[in-house]
């Protein structure tokens, strides 16, 4: 099937690890020119290379999303370099684990700023770039623990990615007018090289095979490139009549309902 999507700009965040840089290979495979962030400089300049050798053109930035006026950046190495913006993945995120009486002020700052605020600023300063295009979309990648509990320990992380879906929600219902998509995706338990679940994987297999087989149906850990496939979608005019919409890439993880 053909995404439409050749030519098109899209910024990726979070782009040199994991989900973010499978969604940034899947994007690129579809001919969108890229522009990608992360922390880490060079890692970050050796995933540009592997975009760039799938023919397309890349501006990797290395900068803290975080930073106030990260959005403000980003969008205008878009405009500059490219003439414009159409899509906007915001995948960077993280978590603190801790019982919540634990918690500190400073924890739940991170976080917030990390998980949540910094995707608002940089989906906020990307609006006027994506109003001028023809098929404007924001994606937000958050997680099934925005739709339904976690558990404990999980205090900060699930209001963080519950936060994402709402405001995804209400940006689509006023962003609609002006042409301008926004969904979000809500990624089940995904193993990657280096991440979480792939290490937990290699120091405890036994554990792990039985964690899959209690809590997911389809009885295997899914993939970034599974995450990313959906993604791609979205931001593509094929899901033209999909917005302010939750999707879950799960393996039937979730529970819920909605």
């Amino acid at each position: 099937m053909d995404l439409g999507l050749a030519g098109k700009t899209a910024i990726v965040t979070g782009a040199s690890r994991g989900i973010g840089k499978a969604i940034a290979n899947k994007l690129a495979d579809e001919g969108c020119n890229l522009v990608v962030c992360a922390r880490g400089s060079d890692v970050l300049q050796a995933a540009a290379e592997e975009f760039r050798s799938k023919g397309v053109n890349v501006e990797a930035i290395a900068m803290d999303i975080t930073d106030a006026d990260a959005g403000t950046k980003l969008a205008a190495q878009a405009q500059g370099i490219f003439g414009g913006l159409d899509i906007l993945v915001a995948s960077a995120g993280g978590n603190r684990r801790g019982q919540f009486a634990d918690t500190t002020d400073e924890d739940w700052d991170a976080i917030l700023d990390l998980n949540l605020k910094s995707h608002l600023r940089t989906a906020r300063a990307m609006i006027p770039g994506l109003r001028k295009s023809d098929s404007g979309s924001i994606v937000f990648i958050s997680s099934i623990f925005g739709r339904e509990a976690g558990g404990a320990g999980l205090s900060i992380y699930n209001t963080t990615k519950s936060a994402l879906i709402s405001a995804a929600k209400i940006m689509a219902i006023e962003l609609g007018a002006d042409g301008i998509r926004v969904n979000s995706v809500a990624p089940g338990s995904i193993r990657f090289p280096g991440g979480s679940w792939d290490k937990r994987c290699i120091s405890d297999p036994d554990a792990m095979a039985e964690f899959v087989s209690k809590n997911i149906p389809l009885g295997r850990f899914g993939s970034a490139e599974e995450v990313a496939d959906v993604v791609t979608f979205l931001s593509s005019e094929r899901a033209s009549w999909v917005s302010g919409a939750c999707i879950t890439v799960d393996g039937v993880q979730s529970k819920s309902l909605i």
